[in-house]
This record gives C-alpha cells, sequence and structure tokens, in this order.
C-alpha cells in the first residue's frame, strides 16, 4: 500500500464517477484518494511521486454486479449454442452438476482475472449450484479471491426445488432449506466485511422463482434483514419466466417478489428486462438495484433492459457481464461499450452517452451493492484506479479520449489500483501468471465437458 503521496499526473482524460474537475489527475495516500486535481492547477497536497498518464484514461474502478464464475469452465460448449434461456439451462445443469473444488477455484481465478485485466477493482459472482462435494464452494471463492487482491461481493446463492418437484434444475445439485440457511449464516458471520476498507462481502441470493421454494425465499428474507445484507436474485429475464410465474404462483414475477417480502432497498436484481410501466414504479419506489446485462440479454436474445424508465423511477443501474456461459467474455470495460451499443438501439444516442454506460459501471454499480466508498473519485473514496492506455491502433486520432475509451473498444487496462495497491502494472498481474493458470483451467474444462455427451 502506498504510504506516501503519488500524483497520477497530467491524464488525457479522466471520468470521476460524478460532477468534480479531476482534469490533472488525481492524488493518492495509503489506501485513499486525498485530493482531486482540476485543470490548470497543481495538487496542494506535497507529493511524494508522480506517474505521467499524458497518453492514459483514469476512471475509478469498473465494478461487476452479477456473474458465475464456474461457467467459464463452460464457454461455447456446443450443445448449448443457439438456444433461449430454458433450453440452455436445461443442457448445461448435466454438466454443472459434475463441479468440483479445485474447478471452482480455478474457474473464479480466472475470472476474476479476466475481470480486473479489463478494469475491475471489485467483483460479483452468484454462485448457486452445490452438488455433493461442493458445500464450501463460496469459502474457496473467499481464498480465490484473495489470492487476485481485488475486492469480492460473493453472494451464497441457492436451489431448493428440483426436477421432481416442478423446478428446473436436476435434484443433484439442490440443497434443503434448512442446509442452505444455515449455510447462508455461517458465511455472512465468517467473512462479511463492514469496514470502510472491506474486501469481501456476502449477500443472499437464491437462484430464481423457478429453482427456488416460496418458503426459502421469505426464510432468506428475514435471515438477510436479521444481519443486515444484501439479496440477490434473477428476475424478469425472459418471458418465459413470466410465464412460470403465472402458472406456477398465480402472479407475475414482481408480484411474487412482493409476496415473498423482497421488494426492498436490500434487494439487486439481475437482469430486469419484462416489467410493466407500473412494475418499474414500484421497482423505483422500493429503490431496487438492477444488474444491467447487455451482453447476455443479447446473446440469449431475452431483450433490452429499460434502464433509463428504472433509474428515471429511483432505481440504481449497475453493469455486469453475467455468466461466461451467456457472454462468453468477463471483460467489463467491453461490457460498456456493449451498454452503449445496445442501449441506444431503444433511447438513441443522445440519451445513451460514454459518461452514462461508465456510470453504470462505476456509481451506479457500487450503489446496487451498497458499497459506499468506492465506485467514484472524491477525496476519502478508496484508492481503485483503473488506468487504459490509448497508445493502440483502435485510439490514434481520436479527438475525446474520454469517448473513445467506450466507443474505440478498450479492452485491457496498463494499471490497476485495489485500496492504493497496484495489483496490476503494464497489463501485468503481480501474482498470477496467465498462462499457467489457463493451461489448468482448460484441462478441467475438458475434464467437466467429458462427463456429458454433447
Amino acid at each position: 500500500m502506498l504510504t506516501k503521496t503519488l500524483w497520477l499526473k497530467s491524464p488525457a482524460a479522466v471520468f470521476t464517477g460524478n460532477s468534480t474537475n479531476a482534469d490533472n489527475g488525481i492524488v493518492i495516500q495509503g489506501d485513499k484518494i486525498v485530493e482531486l486535481v482540476a485543470a490548470g492547477e497543481t495538487p496542494t497536497t506535497p507529493i511524494d511521486s508522480y506517474i505521467d498518464c499524458s497518453n492514459q484514461v483514469i476512471t475509478p474502478g469498473l465494478i461487476n454486479t452479477h456473474h458465475h464464475f464456474y461457467q467459464t469452465l463452460t464457454r461455447c460448449v456446443p450443445g448449448a449454442l443457439n438456444k433461449p434461456l430454458f433450453p440452455w439451462l436445461k443442457f448445461l445443469y448435466k454438466v454443472w452438476q459434475n463441479l468440483d473444488e479445485e474447478m471452482i477455484y480455478t474457474a473464479t481465478q480466472l475470472a476474476g482475472l479476466e475481470l480486473m485485466v479489463s478494469g475491475a477493482t471489485c467483483i460479483s459472482d452468484h454462485h448457486y449450484v452445490f452438488p455433493k462435494g461442493l458445500e464450501n464452494a463460496i469459502d474457496i471463492q473467499v481464498d480465490a479471491i484473495n489470492s487476485l487482491g481485488c475486492r469480492g461481493a460473493l453472494t451464497r446463492g441457492s436451489m431448493s426445488l428440483g426436477e421432481s418437484d416442478g423446478g428446473l434444475p436436476p435434484d443433484s445439485v439442490i440443497q434443503t432449506e434448512d442446509v442452505i440457511l444455515a449455510d447462508s449464516q455461517r458465511l455472512i458471520s465468517r467473512y462479511h466485511d463492514r469496514s470502510d476498507s472491506a474486501k469481501i462481502r456476502i449477500a443472499l441470493a437464491p437462484c430464481s422463482p423457478f429453482s427456488v421454494s416460496t418458503p426459502l425465499m421469505k426464510d432468506t428474507a428475514a435471515l438477510a434483514e436479521k444481519n443486515d445484507v444484501l439479496l440477490h436474485t434473477h428476475l424478469a429475464e425472459t418471458e418465459d419466466e413470466n410465464n412460470f410465474c403465472l402458472r406456477e404462483y398465480g402472479m407475475r414475477p414482481l408480484d411474487y417478489l412482493e409476496s415473498v417480502d423482497w421488494l426492498t432497498s436490500r434487494t439487486w436484481l439481475a437482469h430486469g428486462i419484462h416489467f410493466t410501466e407500473d412494475e418499474i414504479q414500484r421497482l423505483g419506489k422500493a429503490k431496487v438495484g438492477i444488474a444491467h446485462c447487455p451482453s447476455s440479454n443479447m446473446l440469449l436474445a431475452s431483450g433490452i433492459c429499460p434502464t433509463v424508465e428504472l433509474q428515471q423511477a429511483g432505481c440504481n443501474i449497475g453493469l455486469a457481464v453475467d455468466g461466461s456461459a451467456s457472454n462468453d467474455c468477463s471483460n467489463m470495460i467491453q461490457e460498456a461499450r456493449q451498454s452503449l451499443l445496445q442501449q441506444r438501439l431503444r433511447y438513441g444516442a443522445e440519451l445513451i452517452t460514454a459518461d452514462r454506460v461508465l456510470g453504470f459501471a462505476t456509481q451506479g454499480s457500487a450503489k446496487v451493492l451498497h458499497w459506499d466508498n468506492i465506485g467514484q473519485f472524491a477525496v476519502g473514496m478508496q484508492a481503485d484506479v483503473a488506468v487504459f492506455g490509448l497508445d493502440e491502433l483502435r485510439f490514434s486520432g481520436v479527438g475525446s479520449p474520454l469517448d473513445a475509451l467506450v466507443t474505440c473498444g478498450a479492452h485491457q487496462v496498463d494499471k490497476l489500483m485495489v485500496a492504493g495497491q497496484w495489483v496490476i502494472e503494464d497489463g501485468q498481474h503481480s501474482q498470477i501468471n496467465p498462462q499457467q493458470l489457463i493451461e489448468k483451467h482448460q484441462q478441467l474444462a475438458k475434464t467437466l465437458q467429458s462427463k456429458v455427451s454433447m
């Protein structure tokens, strides 16, 4: 950690995540930002060292709000290609039921590194597959994230409604409600860090209305309130889900959510596509957060999240890559570009700007996760910083470096800082050898996929 003051000086552009001017850079001491330097000014804080960022764009560390790290082991699996959500899931559950501890650790490391290289300093995962022998999956993920040096918002996912009871997943990957709730409490007590310098936080995340019983949804909401932690689930991703809820519960997904005590500011939802105008107003009034997943929504042909209406109603919008079996990529800065392109199809070029989608990826995501001291540059905030270089063919000739970061398609950081510590420099992680990780991950993916006939 930096104990002396460091000035990231004269950047080509700075995105602060707020309205503050930091055009001449930021000053960092320890794990915090201590000064923003406006255009034409120099720091008032005594400076020990500086880095010339004149050919670089600086942003707050990006924050991913929804992912399934284990799915990096099943990218582009032939049996799951070109399918909508429900058939896609039905096939892949047959593969995922064979996950083991080594696979989870390696997949978490690989997904985390992929996110970090693309600018993410805080990564969220929704792990809900717990076959026999993998009961401690979240503990394994904590160890893997600690090895990366980033922040992690890990959700204790769950499925209790198997095929034999009318649910979507096979019975081999579900758990009983008592086991789920006991383990949820254990993980909160052991890992959830409420401090300003937190690296790990825990949330509770029943998978979806078609894989979890109603009593578990209610009991999880009560447990989250008791422990003051967040709630997360998939909702309104497809019309199939709406039809399932109408058939099984006699109500639409949002009505079901309210009936189980989840319509609250403690909740954030993955996808949030198929809402009526009235439902959007109810979500906004409750201050529910939304994890916007444009690439996944396009790949599975699920639809387009109504981000503008949700924001106007009062929802916070965060950005997410979603799982690597429905995106096949875990690149946060590319996801910002995908959001720009997809959302312009719905709202036009004037409303959807580079600033807006970078806001989803930074301050918006931080608000979704209730992580108050990351996601923007301001005095006293944690020093989580992404530094993107402009020395590539794709950036030659740009007039607005900040817009170019999104529209020209940045894909990798030069440097990444978490809590005042450089964890990536010259595009390389300080501790992880990517080639060794890839080789191990590839072999585990082959082993996992070989267990099911494609």
